[in-house]
């Protein structure tokens, strides 16, 4: 099971109880878009320094992973993401791919203050295929 993931499954599990911050998924065309935001000190300092990701009080992070509807397994595409606040500030957040061996994540650092919402959008594109996801996320500081 990749690092990331692991870690990321293990902060979800103490935080169950935090619904806002569970993992979530929409099919969109041929695909399984699968994304979770969350703030960066969730992830432990080993696998934080291992992506080399910043762990900040006032960072978040945008995970998505995009799988085939058929045969789930994961998908290469391109993608952009933007997040606009609710005062209409627009960030483009820059997108890195992480690939561990059979998965591939992609992966976004969005800085924030506290009680930020951001309106994420996520363009992806493979192929003759563009889709976007789209969805708010909320970020606080500890």
């Amino acid at each position: 099971m990749p690092a990331l993931f692991k870690s990321l499954l293990l902060s979800m599990t103490l935080l169950i109880s935090a619904t806002a911050n569970a993992e979530q998924m929409q099919k969109l065309g041929d695909w399984d878009v699968h994304y979770i935001a969350f703030p960066s000190t969730f992830l432990t300092a080993d696998v934080a320094s291992e992506y080399d990701i910043d762990r900040s009080k006032y960072l978040g992070i945008i995970n998505i992973s995009v799988l085939d509807s058929d045969s789930l397994k994961a998908q290469s595409v391109k993608m952009t993401v933007t997040a606009r606040n609710l005062l209409g500030n627009i960030r483009e957040l820059e997108v890195r791919e992480i690939r561990e061996q059979d998965a591939i994540y992609y992966i976004a650092e969005v800085p924030h203050r506290n009680e930020e919402t951001y309106r994420i959008k996520v363009t992806l594109s493979s192929g003759n295929q563009t889709q976007e996801l789209k969805f708010q996320q909320g970020f606080y500081v500890d």
